[in-house]
């Protein structure tokens, strides 16, 4: 069984998480309903998913000599990557040795560095994708984008949540989407990626779970970014039967050629029937945080349950419903939120409060969730729960 990467163990008792969000948050939610041991481990003290682990770590995980140590001194039986700032060689290395990271090694190698998921996907797999170039260097970046052309994006290879990422629609914008890229990437400094515009009608996010079972979807996630990150997303997304298709055998393609078991987003453009793969992350993904109102298994405990052997036997629907991010501006240590009383007094909401200790400029604070009898209701009803919602800030 240790072809397949995660493997189930009897006597699993111990989990360490890397990287403690609120997605990672609810992931050690789920794991200990299951009755894992579990470590969190973050850049930053008190991170929303150490709050509520067994235990706790603060380093930098690029920093490859702590990272080994954390987990050589813990000795866990899955070890679970939820960011991408991570010495992903330590990892390798240490599954050559036997120790269980999920959903592999190779995943989470991969899928931390959009030049290797990209250069698997297009040129090994051969599934359709934007145009796009890659540039070490400020030489290399000018001719990507005079390859490309302009419109483009601009991506550090390695970061999430949209830090390093900008639009360059004119040349007055090259060197400034240059100089951010290279302080936003989670590595610092290092390569980007310069993609094309492509002209779609819509992009999702298709949960995929690999468990002991087989491989099972999700409904289709419809979403809206702003600068690369998640603001609102719903479900179902609806897609044409044979759009669902593809997408379906893209995640499937993608996610088989990265092995191991747990829930893997997909993110997809599709125009009409046409779909293009665009990332893919070994992990529950943030347009995910929909389930968790939406379906009788949010992704966090499709993921906890296939990460532990246990096979998927059914993921249900409860109808239409939407999600909503809420976004706090400011510079506090201190946030009170009001009116909680008000925004949930209304039939199938609900609000997750992610406990994140401070906020510097604009962070993610909390989601908003709710069913409806058709998507625009449910977004409605997300809309007038974020007017109700007063955060005092100090």
């Amino acid at each position: 069984m240790t072809n397949i990467g995660t493997v189930f163990k009897e006597n699993a008792t111990k989990a360490l998480l890397l990287g403690s969000g609120e997605l990672g948050r609810e992931v050690v939610i789920e794991l200990k309903r299951l009755g894992l041991e579990v470590v969190a481990v973050d850049r930053y003290a008190n991170a929303p998913a150490m709050q509520i682990a067994d235990r706790s770590y603060v380093i930098s995980m690029l920093d490859a000599e702590k990272l080994e140590e954390v987990i050589l001194r813990e000795n866990p039986d899955y070890i679970i990557p939820e960011v991408e700032a991570i010495a992903t060689h330590v990892l390798l290395d240490l599954e050559k040795r036997g120790l269980n990271v999920v959903p592999t090694a190779k995943a989470v190698n991969f899928t931390m560095d959009r030049e290797g998921i990209r250069t698997l996907a297009a040129e090994k797999l051969g599934m359709k994708t934007s145009p796009y170039a890659f540039a070490g260097s400020k030489e290399e970046f000018l001719k990507a984008v005079e390859k490309i052309g302009m419109p483009c994006v601009v991506k550090p290879v390695m970061s999430s949540s949209g830090h390093g990422q900008s639009v360059v629609r004119s040349e007055s914008e090259i060197d400034s989407a240059w100089e951010y890229s290279r302080s936003g990437g989670r590595a610092g400094g290092g390569r980007v990626i310069v993609e094309g515009f492509v002209d779609f009608d819509y992009e999702i996010t298709l949960l995929t779970v690999r468990h002991s079972g087989g491989t099972s979807f999700c409904d289709p996630i419809g979403h809206i970014q702003v600068d690369g990150d998640y603001r609102r997303s719903w479900q179902p997304h609806p897609m044409s039967p044979k759009a669902l298709e593809r997408a379906r055998e893209y995640a499937r393609m993608i996610t088989d050629a990265l092995g191991g078991w747990g829930i893997f987003g997909v993110e997809m453009f599709v125009c009409k029937d046409e779909v293009l793969f665009s990332e893919v992350s070994p992990r529950p993904h943030d347009t995910g945080m929909v389930t968790m109102i939406s379906q009788n298994l949010s992704q966090f405990a499709l993921h906890a349950r296939a990460i532990l052997g246990i096979p998927i036997v059914s993921i249900r629907q409860f109808g239409p419903s939407a999600s909503k991010a809420v976004v706090v501006q400011g510079d506090a240590d201190l946030m009170l939120y009001k009116n909680i009383d008000k925004v949930l007094a209304r039939p199938d909401t609900d609000m997750r409060i992610f406990s994140k200790p401070c906020v510097r400029g604009h962070r993610r604070m909390a989601v908003l969730l709710a069913r409806g009898s058709d998507i625009d209701s449910a977004k409605k009803t997300t809309d007038d729960m974020e007017a109700d919602l007063e955060i005092e800030v100090s």
